[in-house]
């Protein structure tokens, strides 16, 4: 009886995980630190990662390391590997499943995943759920270096490693303080050109749709605060400090219980699609694919971008 002979696999995931560690911390110090070894484990196994390759997979720039082109072919693959390994480890723990690791902008995070978040967990007590919440600019570069399974947001901006999926729609609107002068009226153009603002920081998905319609119908915009989350520019506005836009979705409550009101304005109706980024070659596993079915449920079809 013949056959092929055996091919004895060079490559280890603990190799795998040190060079995934080391790619998003950029140096094996930090990446040690990861995956509770030591740093000269953690040399040593890169070593061996690049000999059984053959190929070096980082340029060192100063005192980090960089993925050089080599480095880059290998990340998601690596990535991926690792995450499917943590999965099967999942299957036999106590909660017999991998975590679920979010990223939301702040509108998403803080206003319309928390609900979907307790109603996904009603149906899965196991299943640990995980959402960081920071500007869409950050909550991309979470998917890009794979530390999240799923992203969420506001942005327009994307990029070649990303499925982006239309969500829910959104509106930005203009909110002022009862007593402020412009509250009791239509306000002009003029008047809002003329007008103290209070805006979300650059970075932001808001920020960055807010700019886009301000500065195609106003002369000037007059920004007297740039903050850092959507309660914060609430509270500010609340106070009198100026006015701001947000997204309806951010300002309902108050709305509602009558602390800002909206400003009647010419300005065009600013709407806006929210979405869901995945990485282009990540595999999501089984409690990301459920979660994802479950957002889907709550909005329109995906359109893929």
């Amino acid at each position: 009886m013949t056959g092929k002979p055996n091919q004895r696999l060079r490559l280890t995931l603990r190799q795998l995980e040190v060079f995934a560690a080391t790619a998003r911390a950029g140096s094996t110090r930090a990446a040690a630190d990861q995956v509770a070894r030591s740093q000269s484990a953690a040399s040593t196994a890169l070593a061996e990662l690049e000999a059984a390759l053959g190929v070096q997979l980082f340029d060192r720039v100063g005192r980090r390391l960089v993925l050089n082109e080599n480095g880059s072919a290998l990340w998601p693959r690596a990535a991926s590997i690792v995450e499917q390994a943590a999965e099967i480890e999942a299957l036999f723990s106590a909660a017999h499943a991998a975590p679920l690791r979010l990223a939301s902008s702040f509108t998403i995070g803080e206003y319309l995943l928390p609900p979907l978040i307790s109603q996904w967990k009603a149906a899965h007590a196991q299943g640990q759920v995980t959402l960081a919440i920071a500007n869409t600019r950050d909550v991309l570069q979470a998917v890009a270096d794979f530390d999240v399974d799923l992203g969420f947001i506001e942005g327009a901006r994307t990029g070649p490693d990303f499925i982006v999926r239309r969500w829910l729609s959104d509106e930005l609107i203009v909110v002022a303080a009862p007593g402020h002068p412009l509250a009791a009226r239509r306000a002009t153009l003029k008047q809002l050109a003329a007008a103290t603002w209070i805006v979300r920081e650059p970075g932001s998905g808001t920020r960055e749709a807010s700019d886009r319609w301000l500065s195609a119908e106003l002369a000037r915009v007059e920004v007297e605060l740039e903050l850092g989350s959507n309660e914060a520019v609430k509270r500010a506005v609340a106070s009198g400090l100026g006015i701001g836009c947000l997204s309806r979705h951010a300002v309902a409550d108050a709305l509602h219980a009558g602390w800002l009101v909206e400003l009647k304005t010419p300005l065009p109706a600013m709407r806006r699609s929210l979405a869901i980024v995945v990485h282009r070659t990540k595999r999501l596993g089984a409690a990301a694919q459920g979660f994802l079915r479950h957002c889907l449920a709550a909005g329109p079809p995906l359109d893929k971008g």
